[in-house]
């Protein structure tokens, strides 16, 4: 299964540390954001990656080039201009294939198993990671029920950002043009087509410069959380 990286993001909270620095580069504890991906994609057997880029996209190619010292194969799929998520994972589509793909925000850190993933998708069209609601995002995104993500319940958690999808869900977005992913979603949600988990391990979303200083805090000391786990779990 090809995994793909969404990069291409302008960062604009993270100003000024993204005037000159992609934020895919930026660095918590010693390390860029997307290496910590990447690293963790190959580990569970995700090597064949795409990386879309846009704001100093060369810089990205320049630092990860074709993957191999990581144990990977890297292709890039690049953007004038930021696309947005689902408008960047359709332009992406000629190299991600005609089967399920992984993808994964570039701005978040977790230590989910990518591993435990489903490899087939049966009658979903895509599969999501959810996870607790962060203070800065309380009211969540979806419920989950039975192991299917709803638009609705009254206990939602947040999307991770982690999720599988078939190709046939961005089959509406034009190559190039802007689109946003939770329109898409919340189609395949009204037919029942969305599986996910709840996933209780470690996830941060490094936004703004002071997670993303939380973070280098938490890796250089060493006091980053426990062993993750995921689990169907009722939120409706």
């Amino acid at each position: 299964m090809k995994a793909m990286i969404l990069a291409a993001g302008r960062g604009e909270r993270m100003r000024p540390l993204t005037d000159a620095t992609p934020k895919p580069l930026l660095q918590a504890g010693g390390k860029p954001l997307i290496v910590w991906h990447i690293e963790r994609l190959a580990r569970a057997g995700f090597t064949e990656l795409v990386i879309n880029h846009a704001h100093l996209g060369a810089q990205i190619e320049a630092a990860l080039g074709d993957g191999g010292c990581f144990g990977a194969s890297i292709r890039y799929s690049a953007e004038a201009e930021a696309l947005e998520t689902a408008g960047g994972i359709a332009n992406a589509l000629p190299l991600l294939g005609p089967e399920p793909f992984l993808v994964v925000n570039g701005d978040i850190f977790c230590d989910y198993d990518f591993a435990s993933l489903p490899r087939e998708l049966g009658a979903l069209s895509a599969w999501l990671v959810l996870v607790d609601n962060p203070v800065h995002h309380p009211g969540g995104d979806f419920g989950l029920k039975e192991g299917k993500v709803l638009d609705q319940g009254e206990c939602k958690l947040t999307f991770s950002g982690i999720g599988l999808y078939r190709p046939e869900v961005f089959a509406s977005v034009a190559r190039g043009s802007k689109a946003k992913l939770a329109p898409l979603l919340r189609e395949r949600m009204a037919m029942g087509q969305v599986g996910g988990e709840h996933f209780r391990g470690l996830w941060m979303d490094i936004g703004t410069p002071g997670r993303l200083s939380e973070l280098d805090k938490l890796l250089h000391e060493g006091t980053l959380g426990g062993p993750p786990h995921s689990e169907m779990h009722n939120h409706d």
